[in-house]
Parts: structure tokens; sequence; C-alpha cells
């Protein structure tokens, strides 16, 4: 078995690393302006879910149709963005992540604000919101890859990672309430406002983003992490043990100047022959496509995450059009209060997200953490759409329910099982891949994000047994997808054990 070697990062210029208080101050400042910027994010994309049912009253949504034109319109932005997720992940691995993240913010919040236009000029043109959904997919695809690769490179190979991500994640249902909440307060003045308003909000945030975030611990004087690296014979031991020497004494201007980038040219040249220590120490590298998909876990989480996710979003798009056209007690809700009321499914998806993060760490087991929820999200959907419309008492208590099991999964998949997958030991934890493979786990997701609304526009007009139908089916295949991974973690926990 070879030698594991660590190689230390530069000290920072006047030779002290900042106080151990500053560092905390830096990681919750990053921790809170992603929070707060993909918060916006999702606030942004709310407004087409909550305005529904006044849409299908407004040409060119209205008509034995226009469920049809709604969904279709979902299927624009969702598939874009899906599509766009690949390539956003390659660039926010090649690019700045501050500025990258910033002009994504800007441009979601002018799309959204483009789209409410068509109230106020009464557009009727289908071409117009289609080609607004499509430019949407495209900048809203931004902010997921730059986000998550932000807080791990702050947080790292944290072992409370699930329970950090958890609740982190908890800003995309945070997002859904606050976009519910703008959207639907200023719906009884025309449903153009509903648009305008988390508009602004994203906006004023991309500012925020571009003023404040910090997005590497380097950029501020911080040690980056180590690098370890296997070494399989002497003369290479030897050779790395010479580079940890030059940069912890900083041998000359060579070593100040350079750093590690330098001292990585320096061991290319000579220092080194083994081509094993050249790709190891190439870790800053940004990983291929291809071989991020290779990565062990990644296509199946990314599978599992196609089914969660499509049911996820069918209820983040379709929810208040069900519970306006459903009524409670007998009773149809306003445009307004089903909006409102919608939002107990998000509330819960906080509690699920975090509850989910806590669990995996707790049992070390990500995939047996998902598996366990998604089983869960089954009765609670049949039980909610069986009894929801009893009473407001049952609808929130149940819709609360099965918004903690949908989401619990879904929160965990999207953050500490991508950023654990983007920083794995068959890649020697190279942070530059963690943006793409998120990308491709999210992307992936994203494609069955699409076809849940887009189907729902159709089958609903079936009924809404049929939609419920559907979203089980999806949960089932998307346990199917972690039964081997769960298995592995089932058996390594019982190896530890002997």
């Amino acid at each position: 078995m070879g030698k594991t070697l660590t190689l230390n990062s530069p000290p920072s210029p006047d030779g002290e690393a900042p106080p151990r208080r500053s560092l905390v101050l830096y990681q919750f400042t990053a921790l809170l302006l992603t929070f707060l910027s993909y918060a916006a994010f999702h606030a942004s994309r709310k407004p087409p879910s909550i305005v529904k049912s006044v849409l299908s009253a407004h040409p060119p949504f209205d008509g034995p149709s226009g469920p049809h034109r709604l969904g279709e319109l979902d299927l624009a932005f969702l598939s874009v963005y899906s599509i766009s997720m690949f390539f956003s992940g390659q660039m926010a691995d090649r690019t700045d992540l501050r500025k990258f993240l910033s002009l994504g913010m800007l441009l979601s919040g002018a799309s959204t604000a483009a789209f409410g236009l068509g109230y106020w000029f009464d557009i009727r043109h289908l071409s117009f919101y289609f080609l607004i959904q499509v430019f949407s997919g495209v900048v809203q695809s931004v902010g997921w890859p730059c986000v998550v690769a932000i807080v791990g490179n702050w947080f790292g190979k944290s072992s409370s990672k699930g329970a950090i991500m958890g609740i982190w994640n908890s800003h995309t249902s945070a997002g859904n309430i606050i976009g519910s909440v703008l959207a639907s307060s200023v719906l009884e003045f025309g449903w153009g406002w509903s648009f305008l308003s988390p508009a602004l909000l994203i906006i004023i945030m991309g500012f925020f983003v571009w003023i404040l975030l910090v997005v590497h611990p380097s950029d501020v004087g911080f040690d980056t992490p180590a690098t370890e690296i296997e070494m399989d014979d002497e003369e290479n031991i030897a050779g790395a043990e010479n580079l940890n020497t030059n940069i912890a004494n900083g041998d000359g201007e060579e070593a100040t100047l350079l750093g590690i980038d330098g001292v990585k040219a320096e061991f290319d040249s000579g220092s080194g022959s083994d081509s094993d220590s050249d790709s190891a120490l190439a870790q800053t590298e940004a990983i291929g496509f291809l071989d991020a998909w290779r990565l062990p876990g990644v296509a199946p989480f990314a599978c599992c995450l196609f089914f969660s996710k499509l049911v996820a979003y069918t209820f983040l798009y379709w929810l208040p059009f069900y519970i306006r056209h459903n009524g409670v007690s007998g009773q149809q809700l306003s445009h307004k209060a089903a909006g409102i009321l919608s939002t107990i499914f998000d509330i819960g998806g906080v509690f699920g997200g975090i509850s989910a993060g806590l669990i995996s760490d707790r049992l070390s087991g990500r995939a047996i953490t998902s598996i366990l929820f998604l089983f869960l999200s089954i009765p609670s959907l049949i039980i909610y759409r069986a009894y929801g419309d009893i009473s407001m008492k049952h609808n929130i208590g149940l819709m609360f329910l099965s918004g903690y099991f949908v989401n619990g999964p879904y929160s965990l998949i999207t953050t500490a099982v991508a950023a654990d997958l983007g920083t794995q030991e068959s890649i020697k934890g190279n942070a530059r891949a963690l943006a793409t493979v998120t990308a491709i786990i999210d992307g992936t997701g994203s494609v069955g994000a699409a076809l849940g609304p887009l189907l729902t526009g159709y089958i609903s007009t079936r009924g809404w047994n049929s939609v419920f139908l559907m979203l089980i089916l999806s949960i089932s295949f998307a346990i199917l997808f972690l039964i081997n991974i769960a298995k592995g973690e089932i058996i390594s926990k019982m190896d530890e054990a002997r």
C-alpha cells in the first residue's frame, strides 16, 4: 500500500492564518448569501403556478385546451432549464462564480418581469410567453451549480455536511413560500404584479451578491484544503516531501510568487516523475462531462432525482390550481387563499430537508435515508388525496406531511449527496468537479421536473386520481434506482460493526 502524503497550501501573504472567528464569519456570510440568492431564484419561479387559475381565463390560455397550454409553458421553461444546467455547470467550473451567479440573478429578474408585461400590454400570443420561458430557463440554470460549488468551497468534507446542507437547502422551500406570498398578495391588483414583485426581489439580491459574496476561502487569505497524494515509491515520496518543505518555508521568491501552481510546474519538470503524482497535483483542473457521469454513484442518484423532482415540481407548479379547483370542506377557495395555503407543502419540505440531512449524518447512509423518505411519501400522498378536502385541518396536516416526505430526499440528493459525489476519493477531492457533478445530478432531475407538470396538464383533464397515480409510480421508480447503493451502505455498516 502506498504512503499518503499531505501537500499543504501556501500560507497567507503575511505569514499568519486569519483567526478562526473570522473564518466562521465568512462561512456564515457565504451560507447566508447563497441561501438568500437561491431562495430568490425559487421565488421568481413561483408566479406561474400562483396565476394559473387566473391565466386560464386569459387568452391564449382559456378554453378547453388551456390546461394543456399551461403545461406546455412549464415544459418550455423546465426542459430548457434542464439542458442548460449541464452547460452552466461546466461554465461555473471555469469562470468567476460571483460574477456568473450575479449575472444569472439579474437576467432572471428581467425575464420574470418581462412575463408580467403580458398583463399590462394585453399580449395574447403564445409565442411571446413561450420565448420568455425559454430565456428564463437558460438564465435560471446558472444559480444551482454556482451556489453548491461556493458552499462546497467553504465547508469541504465536513462531518456534519448532511445537517448543514439540509438546513441550507431549505432555501428551496423558503423561496417557494416567499414567492407564493408575494405573488398571491398582489394578485388582486392584476396578475402582472405577481411577476413584478419577485422579479424586483431577485434583482436586488443579485446586487448584494455582486458586492458581498466571497467565493473561496483563499480569496480572503485562508489556507485552501490540503491535498492528499498516494505515493508508491520512495523517490516520489522524497520529491513530494521536498515540495512541502519549499511551500512551508517559502523557499525564496519562487515559492511565494508561484504558490501551489508554480510548485506543480516544478514538480512536473523533474522533482517527481510518476504520472500518478502529476494527476494528483493537477486537482485544480475541471473534470470532463462524461468523466463526471462515470463517477461512482452519480448516475443512480441522478436517475433517482429525475423521478423525485418530477413529483416535487408537479406540486410546485400545480398545487395552487389543485386546491382552487377541488376546494376544502366543500367550498372553493379564492386564488389568493389557494396560493397562500399551498405554502404549507413547502413548510413541510423545510422540515423534511433538515430531517433528511440529520438522519443521513446519523446513519452515514444517504441512499438509506432517501429510500426511507420516498417509501413513506407514498402513503402520505394517498391519504392526502383521499382525505385532504374533508376540512381545513385535514388539508393542512396532510399537505404538511406530504411536503415533509416528498421534499426530504429531493433536498438531500441535490445538496449533501451532490457535494459528496463531487468531492469523492476517486477524484482526489477535486473541488473543481463539484459544480459539474451538481449540474449533472440537478440537470437530470430537472428533466423529470419538466415532464411532471407537462403530464399533469394533460392527465388532470381526466381526473386527479390519475395524476396521483403517476406520482406514486414515479416515487416507486426513484426507489428502485437507489436499492443497490443502499445495499452497499448496509453491508458497509455491518462490516464496521464486526
